[in-house]
């Protein structure tokens, strides 16, 4: 095995050891992610509550200390750039996945649904880094860290212990929106592109909408209102079907 290249970033990656969407190795990791998601939820929903407590506990702990280790690598293998603050909608959602895990709360639960959940799933679709080889600590992380971001609030919910409430997402998307005007500046000042507010990476989606509106973000409404209105109805649908079984 080569670790030439193990500690290396995008930034310093040299061309030619690159990935393709849906290569067989990307399917592997979404096939395992769906793998783990299903069997993690299956056993979180037989425990107890003190038991799930302590489950949401060290899953959204070990969530936070793996992003925490990755600034530390970054540090110590002097590739750190102010490009790996948290300022991505998957690195707020670690912090509001940790602070969930000890305090639960009515809008921290409908952002991990409405929007943690799919916008980790796009990452894991379209993931941004194929730029990285499989044997690449940044590229082991980011996989790794956004099947973590989808299990924790499929698990939870599943568990019964986080009920989204779809009255309560304009109050996320409000947070979302606020957020993204100071995110924007700092794209500008550090030409960084925090949430893709600058730009939309080979192989996202969001280029459709660049090559047919002519900019990027005026996809963002179109496939968000796609993506968080499919989980509501998903989340609806398995309500009707649970209600059935009691019924019966």
């Amino acid at each position: 095995m080569n670790f030439q290249h193990f500690f290396d970033t995008k930034e310093t990656i040299p061309p030619g050891l690159s990935w393709e969407h849906y290569c067989p190795y990307h399917l592997f990791w979404l096939a395992g992610m769906v793998i783990f998601v299903i069997l993690l939820s299956m056993q979180y929903r037989k425990r107890d509550a003190k038991a799930r407590a302590k489950w949401r506990k060290v899953l959204g702990g070990a969530i936070f200390g793996a992003e925490m280790l990755k600034l530390a690598v970054l540090m110590v293998t002097g590739t750190y750039t102010h490009a790996y603050l948290p300022l991505h909608l998957c690195s707020l959602s670690i912090l509001l996945i940790a602070l969930h895990a000890w305090r639960p709360g009515v809008i921290t639960e409908n952002y991990l649904y409405g929007i943690c959940i799919p916008a980790a799933m796009a990452a894991m679709l379209f993931p941004d880094w194929t730029m990285l080889p499989a044997l690449n600590y940044m590229h082991l992380h980011s996989f790794a860290i956004h099947v973590l971001l989808v299990a924790y609030p499929i698990m939870v919910t599943v568990g019964g212990d986080l009920k989204p409430d779809w009255r309560q997402l304009p109050k996320c998307l409000l947070f979302i929106a606020c957020l993204a005007v100071p995110v924007y500046l700092f794209n500008l000042k550090f030409d960084t592109n925090f949430m893709f507010l600058m730009y939309a990476e080979p192989g996202n989606p969001l280029l459709i909408f660049e090559h047919l509106l002519g900019h990027h973000l005026l996809g963002v409404p179109v496939l968000g209102t796609v993506f968080i209105g499919l989980m509501y109805l998903i989340l609806y649908v398995c309500r009707k079907a649970a209600g059935k079984r009691v019924k019966q």
